[in-house]
């Protein structure tokens, strides 16, 4: 069993008198999470799952008496799921408020609703937890710093899925169980989301274009549809946890590119499956691009866990001058580049240093990777 970063905050928070919400992509280990937080605190527990149609059904109009008959004398009651159940926001309230002595504990592999149906009724009454793939700190804690950076390679085909760290044997299958399943369960649920096609397309165009900025024209080009439907489509795929976004520093300097993202995947083994690839690192002709996207992904994890509340930027000019990856905290800008050559020689931008003079540039590579994905500094 892997100890995941999020388990001892949580486990801090039962008992409160508020709800405690678990959010991430579907199959990153919320349920296993859950499970463990009570079997190993000896919590008796209901499970009900907004994916079964009879739940979703009964819990959308529930009174306060129906639901303490539910409970009875559980002292947890865990929602999987949550996202599905019309009102559920009405109805979590109603569980808070009527049965103060059971924690309310409710997941969701989506934000598409469930965001709007609970802020408004749970306003003061709920904790909120992001819970992602595995990540390189939880690994490193696992198994140790050696035996991580031996997997390194294996992380950037693969990904780290809990099924494809724990099982080792059929990747590619689970990994395509992913992308043709569950990815797609949430979007194609949702009004004006009805065309696959057209939302694999959007997916294997982003995922040639990662390290890239995105252009939602010339991807509505290339798949052909209108702007509007690639807009669209790609805010559902960050609100169920695809993808997310990276914006443009553009503050001084009139050539900066202003408006401007890049767009990675939260698992390169999910963009590896939507483009078919998973072909030896060695061989690979985009290390690069493989390499941003895990460490972009691998210090979101990090920031988030870490409560690391800084800005989070790409920089880059007309000129084609450019930085891969900027936080700023407190007023001071630390910049980064990847590169997967450890011989490769990097220099801050002149443009750069004098628009942002209180700045400072690191270079991270696979001999130095480490410190960038444990280290606040």
């Amino acid at each position: 069993m892997i100890n995941r970063k999020l388990e001892s905050e949580i486990v801090s928070k039962f008992q409160k008198g508020k709800g405690i919400i678990i959010l991430g992509p579907r199959q990153v280990g919320k349920t296993t999470l859950i499970k463990k937080i009570i079997n190993e605190n000896s919590y008796s527990s209901l499970w009900l799952n907004g994916d079964e149609p009879d739940i979703r059904q009964r819990l959308t109009n529930i009174t306060s008496t129906q639901l303490k008959n539910w409970v009875q004398s559980n002292q947890v009651l865990v929602i999987d799921e949550a996202q599905r159940i019309e009102n559920i926001g009405l109805t979590l309230k109603i569980a808070i408020e009527n049965l103060p002595e059971v924690q309310v504990v409710i997941s969701g592999s989506s934000s598409l609703d469930l965001a709007n149906k609970i802020n408004e009724p749970l306003t003061g009454r709920k904790f909120e937890y992001f819970l992602y793939p595995i990540s390189y700190e939880e690994m490193n804690e696992h198994h140790g710093e050696i035996n991580e950076k031996r997997s390194l390679e294996n992380r950037l085909i693969f990904g780290s899925y809990p099924e494809i760290i724990n099982n080792q044997e059929n990747p590619k299958d689970y990994l395509n169980l992913i992308t043709e399943s569950y990815l797609y369960k949430d979007l194609l649920m949702y009004e004006g989301v009805n065309k696959p096609a057209v939302l694999t397309k959007i997916l294997q165009a982003l995922a040639l274009q990662i390290g890239s900025e995105v252009s939602y024209t010339e991807v509505a080009q290339l798949v052909g549809v209108d702007k509007n439907t690639v807009e669209k489509y790609i805010d559902l795929l960050e609100k169920s946890f695809v993808v997310f976004k990276l914006n443009a520093l553009s503050r001084n300097v009139r050539n900066e590119i202003k408006k401007t993202k890049k767009i990675y995947f939260y698992d390169t083994g999910v963009r590896n499956a939507l483009i078919g690839n998973f072909q030896n690192f060695q061989l690979r002709t985009d290390k690069g691009a493989l390499w941003e996207n895990y460490l972009m992904a691998e210090r979101l994890k990090f920031r988030k866990y870490n409560k690391m509340y800084g800005f989070t930027y790409f920089w880059r000019t007309f000129q084609q001058q450019e930085i891969d990856y900027i936080e700023e905290y407190d007023g001071h800008l630390y910049a980064f580049e990847y590169k997967w050559n450890p011989a490769e020689k990097v220099k801050l931008s002149e443009t750069f240093t004098k628009a942002y003079p209180n700045s400072s540039l690191k270079v991270i590579n696979p001999d130095n990777y480490e410190s960038f994905l444990l280290k606040t500094e």
